[in-house]
């Protein structure tokens, strides 16, 4: 099942179990809008090359939309319009005073110089930069993209529009980047993993943890974890796989893979088939890669008692089910990997005022939403007598049709 066709699913049930009017639902499903633009660039050699951007604006009542701008040769419309979905209810259960959108450009950053990335990007901008906005939409990084993008996103816009620091997130510290944003949806995920332990008496010191993915967010919760005192005893990303029963020495793992560029030949442990994570032995799975990971063939198969998604989408709804049957507690990705546009809004709002914080207190503040977020599911999970997953979703539609009906959707 695809993305959109599993975020409908769940949205749908959602709406059936909060008892939503039929026209509600049909008004919360459909985008607010949806922009396709063609970007034609001189490539380096004086060639004329031209690529297809997308921006999907999936729903505006409780504030600006916000989502992420991915570059990647597979940019499908119907994966765009999911992700848009997912960031409306992903800010609602974060209550973040934003809406949910999602873009990108149809291309492979890696066969692209810099300065043809640079040159597409400001093209896309020209093309979209009246649609967007501090108090519209604002974009964010993603696959294939970073906080160079947002810098000549930034720089680009503001000769339109005047030095507008607010219109993008994720950006370069010296140009109005918060402090603890690039760690920011790891240590999210640590924060979740924790409000969800502890609901079971439980805590990450002594536990054994598995890491899917070892990219920003991996990498971030798998060293964090560490210093907490969790056993993270295998991680896998595409390069390869290493496990270790008595714990790996995550610091010394990332400084390996920061010199040699992968996990292969690592001396902290042994190298496994990248496969087998998902099912290895452990009771905590983090899937921090792509979506669709765990399936009907290997969800039988999963050893773990808790998967924390880090990853959009790493779980299919079969999955889902056989899963729940097992008793194994998912926590789901539009809460636990909520981190990362928890600190955008943060970086927004030091924007807006002029005024930037310490890091200290970035994570401080985040702690406080993911732990209140998590409270929050758990009191619907119990009011509905569903799962976390539909707590979560009912959580975040209840909070959006709210907002809609209050503001007269029928208007």
């Amino acid at each position: 099942m695809n993305a959109l066709a599993a975020t409908n699913r769940n949205f749908r049930h959602a709406a059936r179990i909060l008892g939503l009017d039929s026209k509600v639902e049909k008004s919360l499903l459909i985008p607010f809008r949806e922009i396709k633009v063609e970007c034609t660039i001189p490539k380096d050699d004086g060639t004329l090359v031209s690529y297809v951007g997308f921006r999907v604006q999936h729903d505006n009542a409780r504030g600006p939309m916000k989502g992420g701008i991915r570059y990647h040769p597979e940019v499908d419309p119907d994966e765009v319009n999911a992700l848009a979905q997912l960031m409306t209810w992903k800010s609602a259960v974060a209550d973040i005073p934003y809406g949910g959108a999602k873009g990108g450009i149809g291309c492979n950053p890696g066969d692209l110089s810099k300065s043809e990335l640079e040159r597409l990007t400001r093209v896309f901008t020209q093309k979209i930069h009246d649609l967007i906005g501090v108090h519209t939409d604002v974009p964010a990084p993603d696959m294939g993209t970073n906080a160079q993008t947002m810098a000549w996103i930034l720089d680009e816009y503001s000769k339109f529009h005047g030095h507008s620091p607010a219109v993008v997130t994720g950006k370069p510290i010296d140009l109005g980047g918060s402090l603890g944003r690039e760690a920011a949806t790891g240590r999210g995920v640590v924060f979740a993993t924790e409000a969800l332990l502890a609901e079971h008496g439980k805590s990450i010191k002594g536990l054994t943890f598995a890491v899917q993915g070892f990219g920003n967010v991996g990498s971030w919760a798998a060293k964090i974890i560490h210093e907490r005192g969790g056993k993270v005893v295998a991680v896998s990303d595409i390069t390869g796989a290493v496990k270790n029963p008595n714990g790996i020495d995550i610091p010394e793992l990332i400084r390996h893979k920061e010199s040699t560029g992968s996990l292969k030949n690592f001396q902290g442990g042994d190298s496994m088939d990248a496969n087998e994570l998902l099912v290895h032995e452990c009771d905590v799975l983090i899937p921090c890669a792509l979506g669709g990971v765990l399936n009907r063939e290997n969800a039988a198969d999963v050893k773990a008692k808790f998967i924390i998604e880090a990853a959009n989408h790493p779980t299919d709804p079969e999955a889902d089910e056989i899963l729940a049957k097992k008793g194994v507690v998912i926590l789901p990705d539009i809460y636990a990997n909520s981190g990362g546009v928890t600190v955008s809004y943060f970086e927004w709002v030091q924007n807006i005022q002029g005024f930037m914080w310490d890091e200290e207190q970035v994570n401080k503040t985040l702690q406080n939403y993911m732990t209140r977020a998590f409270h929050n599911i758990k009191a619907m999970c119990q009011t509905h007598d569903c799962n976390l997953r539909m707590g979560a979703f009912t959580l975040g539609v209840s909070r959006v049709a709210r907002a809609t009906m209050l503001r007269g959707w029928e208007a």
